[in-house]
């Protein structure tokens, strides 16, 4: 099973500067929820992606070193 990757397969380092500005986080989320396939989590992500998501997303980012995926659908 391949390894899932943070923002479109960059690095950890890039993924971190992407996540800590929120309207580019807001963005790559979204994006990086449809492109994996995952429609709802997608939709969800531009419905309440403000700045609670941003603010655990970061924090998982920091202490897992990935993106934080809510919703496996």
């Amino acid at each position: 099973m391949a390894k899932k990757s943070d923002y479109f397969g960059l690095s950890y380092i890039v993924s971190l500067i992407l996540e800590i500005i929120p309207v580019t986080a807001w963005v790559c989320g979204v994006v990086t929820r449809f492109t994996e396939g995952k429609i709802v989590a997608g939709i969800l992500r531009i419905i309440l992606g403000g700045w609670i998501i941003w603010v655990v997303d970061l924090v998982c980012m920091i202490l897992s070193k990935h993106i934080f995926r809510l919703l496996n659908i």
